[in-house]
C-alpha cells in the first residue's frame, strides 16, 4: 500500500466523522433527503413537453393508485409499439418524435433514418486510437472517454444554437452503438484474450438490427430479435425529467457547457448501480436462486426461498426481490406490460420456456410474500428490467454491456430535455442546502 492510500485510510474517519448528518434533522429542517418526500414523491423542479408518468388518479380530492402510463409527446408508449408491430425502426420513430414533438410521416421518416445512416460513422482512426486504446472493464467508462474525446473534432463544440446541439445530438444517437459494441470488443480481446472483430455499421439496418451484426462475430440475427431489442430500446428512451441522468443533462445544460460534456455527465450517472444497474442485479438475483432452488416449477420451493430473499435471509440479504417495485410506478409499469408479451415471444424461439416460467411465478408470488413479510400494502409490481435482462441474456449480449445499451436508447431522451433546456431559456439550476454550520473560534 503506497503513502497516500494509508494517508486516505487513515483520514477518511475525518471525513466520515464531519460528513455525517443526523436523519431527524431532516425532518426538523424541512428537507426533503434526495429531493424526495416520506412517500418518494419528488420535488418539482422544472417543466417538460416531452413526456408524462401516471400512477395516481385523483378521486374526490384524494389520490388513488392506478395502472401506470408513459406517453412521449402525449402519445401513450403501448400504442407507439402496437401500432407498428408489422414494421421495423420503433426506435428512429420514437426518436423524431421526442426531438421533434411530432410524429413523423413516411418521407420524415425515411430522411432521418438516413441522417443517422449517414452519422454512423466516426474520425479516422478513431476506433483503434481512442477505443482500443486502454480498453476498460467498464464499458460506461469506455463510452464516456469516447464522447469526451469527440469533442475534440468538433469545431463548433461551443456553439449552443439549436441548429448545433441537434447536429451534435443525432450525431450522438447514430454512433452510440458503435461505442458501446467496439467498447466491449476491445475490452474482450485485451482483458479476456478472445478474438478481435470489428464490424462496420450497415445503411440499410435499424438502429437495433445495427447493435446486433456489430457484436456479433457473423453478424447474423433474428428478425424477431431486431424486433424485441428495437421495443425495448423505445421503452429506455425516456423517462421524465426527474430520473438521475436527465435531471443531471438538464443541470450541467442549464450552466450553458457544451453538449459533449452534458451527454458525458449524463453518461456518470446512469452507470451508478442505483440508476442504470437494475437488469444486473435482477440477473444476478435469478442467478441466485437457480443454484438453490432444485425445481424451478415447484411454486412452494420457489415461494419459500423469495420468503428467505424478502427476510434478509438468502441472496444479498437487503430484502429485495430486484425488478419488484418501482420509484414512481404503483400498480404496474406500462413499460413492463407491454414488453413482457415480446419476453414469451423470444423465450419460446429460443427455448428458454422453463426460464420464463420461473419469471413469471416470480412476478405472480412476489407481491403477495413483500406485502406479508413487509407489511407493504401499496402497489407492488415488476418493472421493465425484471424481464430486460433476461431478454439480452436470451440474445447472448454480453452483461457488460446492459447499461451501456440501457445509454444507447436514452441518449436520446437526454438530448430532447437539453435541447429543451437550451430553448426554455432556464436559469442555472441551482438548489439550496441547508447548512449547519456553526462559527468558530480560531484558537493557536
Amino acid at each position: 500500500m503506497g503513502n497516500l492510500e494509508k494517508y486516505s485510510e487513515k483520514q477518511a474517519q475525518l471525513c466520515i466523522k464531519y460528513g455525517e448528518v443526523d436523519s431527524e434533522l431532516y425532518n426538523i429542517c424541512g428537507v426533503k433527503r434526495g429531493l424526495r418526500d416520506i412517500n418518494g414523491q419528488g420535488v418539482v423542479a422544472g417543466l417538460t413537453n416531452i413526456s408524462k408518468i401516471t400512477a395516481f388518479k385523483m378521486e374526490n380530492g384524494e389520490k388513488i393508485p392506478c395502472d401506470g402510463e408513459l406517453l412521449y409527446r402525449g402519445y401513450d408508449i403501448q400504442d407507439l409499439i402496437i401500432g407498428n408491430l408489422g414494421r421495423k425502426n420503433i426506435y428512429e420513430e420514437g426518436a423524431y418524435l421526442l426531438l421533434f414533438g411530432e410524429l413523423p410521416n413516411e418521407e420524415q421518416l425515411v430522411e432521418f433514418k438516413k441522417m443517422i445512416a449517414d452519422n454512423m460513422t466516426l474520425p479516422t482512426n478513431f476506433t483503434r486510437d481512442v477505443i482500443m486504446k486502454a480498453p476498460d472493464t467498464d464499458i460506461m467508462s469506455s463510452m464516456t472517454k469516447s464522447i469526451l474525446t469527440l469533442a475534440s473534432y468538433d469545431t463548433k463544440k461551443n456553439d449552443l444554437s439549436v441548429e448545433n446541439v441537434l447536429r451534435q445530438s443525432i450525431q450522438l444517437i447514430s454512433t452510440f452503438p458503435m461505442l458501446a459494441v467496439y467498447g466491449y470488443h476491445a475490452y474482450n480481446h485485451y482483458k479476456n484474450d478472445e478474438s478481435m472483430f470489428i464490424h462496420r455499421p450497415s445503411a440499410d439496418l435499424s438502429i437495433a438490427e445495427n447493435f446486433l451484426r456489430m457484436l456479433r462475430p457473423d453478424k447474423k440475427f433474428t428478425e424477431l430479435e431486431a424486433k424485441v431489442l428495437d421495443v425495448a430500446l423505445l421503452l429506455h428512451m425516456e423517462h421524465g425529467g426527474g430520473n438521475n441522468s436527465t435531471f443531471t443533462t438538464r443541470v450541467v445544460t442549464s450552466s450553458g457547457s457544451d453538449t459533449y460534456s452534458a451527454i458525458s455527465a449524463a453518461m456518470s450517472s446512469l452507470k451508478g448501480k442505483r440508476h442504470g444497474g437494475a437488469n444486473l442485479m435482477v440477473m444476478q438475483m435469478m442467478d441466485d436462486i437457480k443454484e438453490n432452488v432444485k425445481d424451478k416449477c415447484d411454486d412452494d420451493e420457489v415461494r419459500a426461498y423469495l420468503t428467505k430473499i424478502v427476510n434478509k435471509e438468502a441472496f444479498d440479504r437487503k430484502g429485495l426481490i430486484y425488478g419488484m417495485g418501482h420509484a414512481v410506478y404503483s400498480l404496474s409499469d406500462p413499460r413492463e406490460q407491454v414488453f413482457k408479451s415480446f419476453v414469451e415471444k423470444l423465450a419460446n424461439e429460443k427455448g428458454r420456456n422453463e426460464d420464463m416460467y420461473l419469471y413469471s411465478s416470480i412476478e405472480r408470488m412476489a407481491p403477495e410474500i413483500i406485502a406479508k413479510e413487509r407489511k407493504i400494502y401499496k402497489g407492488v409490481s415488476p418493472n421493465v428490467d425484471f424481464y430486460s435482462g433476461f431478454v439480452y441474456d436470451m440474445m447472448g449480449i454480453p452483461r457488460e454491456l446492459f447499461t451501456p445499451l440501457f445509454a444507447v436508447a436514452r441518449i436520446t431522451g437526454w438530448s430532447a430535455h437539453r435541447i429543451e433546456e437550451l430553448v426554455a431559456d432556464n436559469k442555472i439550476i441551482r438548489p439550496a442546502y441547508v447548512s449547519l454550520v456553526e462559527k468558530k473560534i480560531m484558537h493557536r
